[in-house]
């Protein structure tokens, strides 16, 4: 049976790593991204953008503002690859250094519906095609915070960031207890520092998706060395 893989993320380095080891494992994955609505003089420096396309890459558009754009994504998904067995969500929110005062309202409305309420409505269109489906996984990739006194003046990114993993962690805590709708998926979270290469992390994650088992559901998984030779 073909594995059907959909990535969904912002345009990084992180993603192009995905991507990669996605392409070795599937003869074609889906790709959905969050579109770059910031201006460029606005955003802080982002690490290094998607180099080119991936073989078997089959892209599909994104209005991370709307629902019903989020329930097309879904659907579009499932019929370009028959089937989604993993989703894997990379949260990578660009930085934004500005003085509040400074902050316009577009970029409000940048922030509160392409990096926070865009993705809500797509987890909870992900879980209601999981619920319907026999089997699957779904998984949340969220870097840790940068460190320093730069980061901390980020306006969007880190509070954008910590928006995303609280709600993950909500869904995490609800697989790992008994859940009412009695949940046939899989759900797991990915982090790792910034120190790490994103080649490893990447085929690490693939890792722990393809050996996952109900007692790695709920529960957040971080890179290290120690635990990918492990």
């Amino acid at each position: 049976m073909t594995r059907g893989i959909l990535l969904v993320g912002s345009e990084s380095s992180l993603l192009s790593a995905i991507a990669a080891e996605a392409a070795k494992r599937v003869e074609s994955f889906a790709l959905a991204m969050v579109p770059s609505r910031l201006p460029l003089s606005e955003r802080g420096q982002i690490t290094t953008a998607r180099s080119r396309a991936e073989a078997g890459e089959i892209f599909i558009p994104w209005n991370p503002f709307s629902s019903i754009s989020a329930r097309t994504l879904v659907l579009a998904a499932e019929s370009r690859l028959n089937q989604i067995n993993d989703a894997i969500l990379i949260y990578t929110p660009p930085a934004l250094f500005k003085d509040i005062e400074a902050l316009t309202p577009e970029e409000i409305d940048i922030l509160v519906n392409d990096h926070i309420r865009g993705w809500f409505f797509l987890i909870r269109e992900l879980a209601l095609y999981f619920q319907r489906a026999p089997s699957g996984c779904l998984s949340f990739v969220a870097p840790e915070s940068a460190a320093g006194r730069k980061a901390q003046l980020d306006i969007l990114g880190s509070s954008a960031l910590a928006s995303f993993r609280t709600f993950a962690q909500g869904i995490l805590a609800q697989s790992a207890i008994s859940s009412p709708l009695g949940r046939s998926f899989l759900t797991m979270g990915f982090t790792a520092s910034g120190s790490c290469s994103e080649e490893e992390f990447a085929l690490w994650l693939f890792k722990i998706i393809d050996e996952s088992s109900k007692k790695n559901s709920g529960r957040w998984h971080k890179y290290s060395k120690i635990n990918f030779f492990r």
